[in-house]
């Protein structure tokens, strides 16, 4: 079995856990997880809860073009409710939590340290056209890394 490297190298008690190409828009894992960096498990559980219900935005900082305005965001007026993308990280989340239950960590003192997205393969698609030809229809695929530590 291959061992995943993580982008963060920490010293001391924390849970990790990884999803390996999922298949959801890189830029909006991106723009998620530096929402949830930093917050309590329970507030970022409930903010994915949030935005999968389409109760709360999440504000698009670096992608951003021709994103409309969105209602209830603070210091920032460009968002989406990326629901797909937040319903998998949401999935990575639990799984880290459940291993730093395994591992006899404090579950309800536990905070997002570092959370990550990076490009995954392209999985390339084609649609046939007219003539003879084809355009391409590739699906993006993104890699997701959590580190969980007790605050």
């Amino acid at each position: 079995m291959a061992k995943n490297k993580y982008a963060y190298q920490g010293t001391g008690k924390m849970a990790k856990a990884t999803g390996k190409s999922l298949k959801i828009s890189p830029k909006h894992s991106v723009e998620i997880c530096r929402e949830i960096r930093g917050m309590y498990l329970d507030e970022a559980k409930e903010y994915l809860e949030d935005v999968i219900q389409l109760a709360r935005p999440v504000p698009f900082k670096r992608h951003n073009k021709k994103v409309g305005h969105r209602r209830g965001l603070k210091g920032w007026a460009a968002g989406r409710y990326p629901t797909k993308a937040a319903s998998h990280i949401l999935d990575v989340l639990e799984n880290a939590e459940a291993n730093a239950e395994y591992q006899g960590m404090d579950t309800e003192n536990l905070k997002v340290i570092h959370i990550s997205s990076h490009r995954g393969f392209v999985i390339r698609g084609y649609i046939p056209r007219a003539f003879g030809r084809a355009t391409p229809f590739n699906t993006p695929t993104t890699h997701i890394q959590v580190v969980l530590g007790e605050a």
